[in-house]
């Protein structure tokens, strides 16, 4: 069995700069912040958009953390164990831990969590499950999974957004959907559900229980509300945020507040997600059901111009499924860089036959409806007509979950590792109605499926990279959507506000740290 201190070394060391460079930090405070959109709900078992996961990962923890090199770091495990056939992950959880209703937590919950709340509710944890034989209890201080075969990223598995744990005694034998708690949420986290005012400020205060001492810094957080990204800009120029959250404010803003005095900006915190921008495109009917056509839209995006013209520089066009910052991405994949005359060429050896195909924007900003446009005028110019459809957070969730659309934009989190971020779009098992994160597209190989598999128990790293540069091959050749780019995603942020990422997904666990220097 492999020492618990040994897997711990790493967390230890980060926990150590940690605290040497916060030896200083002041206690106290408001910080203001932006949420945009605002989220539909807060429970993060339940939801895992991209606002969502900001706000509640103040509230619900996971076993694990992860510095920016996505090595494992403590949470609600203290210290864990792998045997020596990779078989059998021991937890030993932190002392004196309570939900925020003063409950006690115990291994149970954790149990519940990950073998009953989240296999019912999460398309990305059932993807891990897939490789779990049990999971069990021994004492209320651990928590033992026992795999089926060896799963290399196994160990990266336990980021808050991906496996929160929650409340056995609120959720057991309960409709989780339709649990009255989930309009206040309960966790273990540094930060307290206070108030929502719809359409205002969702209102998280200070956990004055929190097990690790001298955490969290601030009082509280006030994540405001504004849905118009100018008047988002004038808030942070006036003072009235602190920070602003990537995408809070359009891209073509960005180069003139970064010029003002006293701020700062970062791209970190974003190591462990490897955003990646596609367009889902519905497999299952006419005319998306023809490769060449999908090949066809492909290729008939200017990736280039979204970069520069759109994002004002941040990001770099996407060559296939695997963003190039997550393990086992391969270049050497057929091409799908911008060529009018191949896709209009592919569009007419297809099946269509003139329709008019359904757009949905991401309903995130501006920005996001102007890459529609764009990309509406791109297969235009290839023969292929499309139109908008405008939809708020709520109507694109819903049209995404029961397959109501033929193309949709989104991003994808990548998770560090194919097997975590990348299979889940594309196996066929993972097709189901009611997740927006799933294989949406219904997209279905059992080539496809048979390599990832391979690829997730692979014994090696050379082996995994071998099996998934054939998957991605293959991937890109039957183009079950389009890709668009892998996003950069800047934080601004005033520059008093200090330790404001401490981890490799940012601002969606790092508050417990951050203070205010005023």
């Amino acid at each position: 069995m492999t020492s618990l201190r040994t897997l711990a070394l790493a967390a230890g060391v980060s926990a150590i700069a940690c605290a040497a460079a916060a030896q200083d930090a002041k206690m106290g405070g408001t910080l203001n912040t932006i949420v945009q959109p605002e989220p539909t709900g807060l429970n993060l078992g339940l939801l895992q958009n991209a606002p969502t996961q900001m706000v509640a990962g103040q509230i619900y923890e996971s076993l694990l953390r992860y510095d920016e090199n996505l090595d494992p770091m403590p949470s609600l495990a203290r210290e864990w164990s792998v045997s020596d056939d990779g078989l059998t992950y021991t937890f030993t959880l932190q002392d004196g831990v309570t939900w925020h209703d003063g409950k006690a937590f115990s291994a149970a919950d954790v149990v519940f969590s990950h073998d009953v709340f989240l296999r019912e509710t999460s398309s990305r944890w059932r993807t891990v499950l897939e490789h779990v034989e049990s999971i069990t209890a021994p004492d209320d201080r651990t928590v033992v999974y026992q795999l089926k075969t060896p799963f290399g990223p196994f160990l990266r598995s336990f980021e808050s957004g991906s496996s929160p744990i929650l409340p056995r005694h609120i959720y057991e034998g309960t409709d989780f959907a339709g649990n009255p708690a989930n309009a206040t949420p309960i966790g273990t986290g540094p930060f307290k559900f206070d108030a929502w005012e719809q359409g205002s400020y969702i209102h998280l205060v200070k956990n004055p229980d929190y097990y690790r001492d001298g955490l969290p810094r601030l009082d509280e957080i006030y994540y405001r509300v504004i849905p118009d990204a100018a008047s988002r800009t004038i808030a942070f120029e006036t003072g009235e945020v602190d920070v602003l959250p990537a995408g809070s404010v359009e891209m073509f803003d960005l180069p003139r507040i970064q010029a003002m005095e006293n701020v700062c900006v970062t791209d970190k915190g974003w190591e462990f997600f490897g955003p990646l921008s596609l367009i889902w495109l519905n497999n299952r009917s006419a005319p998306l059901d023809d490769a060449k056509l999908r090949r066809a839209i492909n290729m008939a995006i200017d990736r280039d111009f979204a970069v520069n013209a759109i994002f004002a520089g941040f990001g770099r066009a996407a060559t296939g499924p695997v963003n190039s910052s997550t393990r086992f991405y391969s270049g050497d994949t057929p091409s799908i860089q911008f060529d009018v005359d191949a896709a209009r060429a592919l569009v007419e050896a297809s099946s269509y036959d003139g329709q008019t195909l359904r757009l949905l924007p991401l309903p995130y900003g501006e920005v996001w409806q102007r890459w529609a446009e764009a990309v509406r005028q791109n297969l235009s110019d290839i023969g292929v007509n499309a139109e908008l459809v405008a939809s708020d957070v709520a109507g694109w969730n819903q049209r995404l979950a029961d397959w109501d659309y033929d193309m949709a934009f989104t991003f994808v989190y990548q998770y560090g590792d194919p097997a975590l971020g990348v299979a889940r779009n594309y196996v066929s098992t993972n097709i189901a109605k009611g997740s927006q994160w799933n294989n949406v597209e219904g997209y279905e190989n059992p080539e496809v499926d048979r390599l990832f598999a391979e690829g997730a128990t692979a014994l090696t790293d050379e082996e995994r990279a071998t099996i998934y540069a054939q998957a991605q091959s293959l991937l890109v050749e039957e183009a079950p959507v389009a890709w668009l780019t892998e996003m950069q995603q800047p934080t601004v942020y005033r520059c008093e506000v200090k330790d404001i990422v401490t981890s490799a997904i940012g601002l969606n666990d790092s508050m417990r740290d951050t203070w205010i220097d005023r």
